[in-house]
This record gives C-alpha cells, sequence and structure tokens, in this order.
C-alpha cells in the first residue's frame, strides 16, 4: 500500500492518540507521548507493526499521544493510512 497524500486521524483528547502520517522514503515514526518513558517503544512496535501489516514501506507517522490504549492506537494508524492511500475511511 503506498501513502499518497498527507492524512491524519484521532484527537488530542485525553486516552486518545492523534496521528499524522506523509509519503516518504523508507518508514520513520516519531512519538511525543506522556508516557514514553514507560511506552514509548511499545507505542513505536505497534505503530511498525500496523505499517507492516498493510505493506507500507514509505511513509512519516508522528504521534501525538494522551494515554492511548494499544486498540486504539492501531485503529487510528489504520485509519490514517487508509485515508493516505485514499482509501474511504472516514
Amino acid at each position: 500500500m503506498e501513502i499518497k497524500k498527507a492524512a491524519v486521524a484521532g484527537t488530542m483528547e485525553s486516552s486518545d492518540v492523534y496521528v499524522e502520517i506523509q509519503p516518504a522514503d523508507g518508514v520513520t515514526v516519531e512519538i511525543q507521548s506522556v508516557v514514553a518513558q514507560q511506552f514509548g517503544e511499545d507505542i513505536d512496535r505497534v505503530v511498525r507493526e500496523v505499517l507492516s501489516d498493510h505493506g507500507v514501506t514509505g511513509a512519516k507517522v508522528s504521534l501525538n499521544d494522551k494515554g492511548a490504549v494499544e486498540c486504539v492506537i492501531r485503529a487510528r494508524v489504520e485509519t490514517a493510512i487508509r485515508r493516505g492511500e485514499g482509501g474511504d475511511a472516514q
């Protein structure tokens, strides 16, 4: 799957995560999180897993996490991917 345009998903509310994705060469993940010291590596792993599951090999992903649980992170990243590829995720 190719990221064709910049896209976002999520909110800045507590227990949510705001995800921005844009086309890039290779994969980079930037994380700002209120729980980065405890869970930063886990968040990075989850994001990379979702990208891999969708066959994304070129994307810059930025997250602003407000304490989201893993299933929310996965859902937000997947939505951003679908929006970035031009899919119909609203």
